[in-house]
Order: structure tokens, then sequence, then C-alpha cells
């Protein structure tokens, strides 16, 4: 697939060395359980592979401060353990009823319904272990990133999100609430994500949390169009997930309501956003701002 922006862009080659520090340390720290049904279907999908978006954003933006990795590594692998488990709960027979994810079969197909169901369950709560474990971040601010992945995931975030995206089913929504259902849907994970990052790095990015929000809620919205429009143009190989699977459930997405080339246009405003917003930060955000253009321009 070409490139919308005619821009450099940052690569998965260049995201390789972060990619595979959370994989190192997810598979680390997901080892130290016991073996048993549980622990090998919660690693299935949480080793899986994928972009490491979310875990990457949290690296990218602590280090924009010059927050050390290894305070970030905890908080990385705690966005990405609540991703996982949304995406196991999302391809469940009474969600999205997704036999492949990754180029693998889904959890639900390789261990069951019931089992999947406690992976997520388990994966969820292990993401606020990750968190109060962290020996390199203060209380206070552990507290803040509690509060904040929780109210990032549930009823005021992304657990909202999926429920408001399963009842426009068959429905003819507006724009105005298609967006509603991706901000909270997906962006309040990218968000949240971006604010972690932030918040391990204390008072040095504290002026700059707006510039930020800013930022991540423009990516945000941004990734889901993406996805949205290669469920449309993608190719199955290389998204890991069947092509036009949102339109078999008849659900809202932007190609469908606005037309494609009117959805590629937003995803490039939404970009033009997510750069000014990081104008006014004076530390080195071109990792951030090349992450942005990476979001619309990838093509899984």
């Amino acid at each position: 697939m070409h490139n919308y922006l005619s821009l450099p862009l940052i690569t998965m080659n260049s995201l390789k060395p972060l990619q595979e520090r959370i994989d190192n340390y997810l598979a680390t720290y997901i080892s130290q359980f016991s073996p048993s049904n549980l622990q090998q279907a919660m690693s299935y999908s949480l080793l899986a592979g994928g972009k490491r978006i979310r875990p990457i954003l949290v690296y990218l933006t602590g280090q924009m401060f010059n927050c050390p990795l290894t305070k970030l590594d905890s908080v990385a692998a705690a966005i990405e353990s609540m991703h996982t488990y949304s995406l196991i709960h999302d391809d469940l027979p009474a969600m999205d009823n997704d036999n492949l994810r990754r180029g693998k079969p889904t959890c639900h197909i390789q261990f069951g319904q019931a089992e999947a169901i406690l992976a997520g369950d388990a994966l969820q709560s292990l993401a606020f272990s990750l968190l109060s474990e962290n020996q390199h971040i203060d209380n206070q601010s552990k507290i803040k990133m509690i509060t904040e992945l929780a109210s990032a995931s549930g009823i005021a975030g992304m657990c909202l999100g999926q429920s408001l995206d399963l009842q426009a089913e068959q429905q003819k929504v507006t724009l105005e609430h298609l967006q509603n259902i991706h901000n909270h849907k997906t962006g309040a994970l990218i968000q949240a994500a971006v604010r972690l990052g932030a918040y391990a790095c204390g008072e040095e990015a504290k002026p700059y949390y707006q510039n930020l929000d800013n930022y991540a809620q423009a990516i945000g919205l941004a990734f889901q169009i993406q996805d949205d429009i290669l469920d449309v143009i993608g190719e199955q190989e290389l998204m890991g997930k069947p092509q036009g699977s949102d339109m078999a459930l008849e659900k809202s997405t932007y190609p469908a309501l606005v037309g494609l080339q009117n959805a590629i246009e937003m995803t490039q405003k939404l970009y033009q956003q997510a750069i000014d917003s990081l104008t006014q930060i004076p530390y080195n955000n071109q990792p951030l701002k090349d992450l942005a253009g990476f979001i619309i321009n990838r093509n899984s």
C-alpha cells in the first residue's frame, strides 16, 4: 500500500528495539507464574506479537522527558496487558466473533471460550499489579497511573466504547456518534498510554499535559479510522485478520459513513493536528511525530 503522506516515516525497523524490549519484558514477567492452562492462554495472546503501539507511546513519551527506560518497562507492560485483555474479549463469539488475530487462531479458538474469558480477566488484573509493583516510581505517581488506567479501561473509556460499538451494529449513526464510539473504544487507551508515560516523568512533564492530550486524541482517532480503511482495502496476510469483517457485521465505520477518500483525508487532518500539538513542547518530540505518521500510513 502506498503512503498517503510524502514525508519520512518511522518504519517497523526503527520501532523494533522498543518492540523487542517490551516483548522480552512481558515474556519474563508472565513466565514467573506457575504453568497452567490459564497461564498458557495469557501468554499465547500477550506474546502473539503485534505493533505494540501503546507501550511504544509510553516509552517515547517518557524518553522525550529523559525518563530511563527501566522506569517505564512495567508501565509499558501494564498498558499492553490491558490492551491484550480487550482483544481477547473483543474476539469472543458474543462480541465480534473473530477466529483470527495477528495471523493466529484467537484465544477462544485455541483454548475455549471459558479459558479465554478468564485469561482476559487475569490480564486486566495483571495490568494493575504491574503498575503497583514498580519500584522506580513514587506512590503518588502510581496512584495517578492506576486511576488513569482504570478510567480509560472501564465505563468512562474502552468498555463504554465497546458497548456503544455493539449497539451501533446494523444502525445508521451520525459522524459525531461514531467519533464518540471510537474516542472511547480506541482513543481512551491510547491517551492513557501517553499520560502514563508523562506521569512517570514527574514534574518535568506536567506543564505539557494538555499538549500531550491533544496529540493522543488526534492519533487515537486516526488509528481507528485507519483500521476502518484497512478493513476495506487492507491485505489479510499483512493485517493478520480477515478483511471485511466490519462490513460483515454491518458495523458503523468511517468509510461507510463518509466514503473511503474522505476517511483518508480525515486521517491526514488528524495527523497534522497531532504534529501541531507537539510544537510547543521544547524537547525532542520527533519520534512522537514520526509515530503519528506511521499510524496513518500503516498497512496492518
